[in-house]
């Protein structure tokens, strides 16, 4: 496994502080229906971003805007924190009740 590889692993499935105690379902069903929406939001903006690095990579010779791709990882670990969230593998809520990192 590569440097960044590893690195990206570690922000995945590193070591996240759990609540002391689980919410009430209801507040978790609030959270789950915000962090819903949220997901929804991030597909259009990694749709959004999707078709600027192609453009960016049509005229930069094949080349990748390097931020933008890491923005792209970082969205993606999102995502999949959001993911643990609302299927129940995890307590911790992602950002922004908790860390982005």
């Amino acid at each position: 496994m590569g440097e960044d590889e590893h690195k990206i692993a570690g922000r995945l499935n590193g070591e996240q502080i759990e609540p002391d105690k689980p919410d009430n379902m209801l507040l978790r069903l609030l959270y789950m229906i915000l962090i819903a929406i949220m997901i929804s939001l991030a597909q259009t903006v990694l749709g959004v971003a999707t078709l600027v690095q192609f453009v960016v990579m049509l005229v930069n010779n094949n080349e990748p805007n390097k931020r933008l791709a890491d923005f792209g990882t970082d969205l993606g670990i999102w995502v999949a924190k959001a993911a643990r969230f609302q299927t129940a593998a995890s307590n911790v809520k992602p950002w922004p009740w908790s860390e982005l990192d």
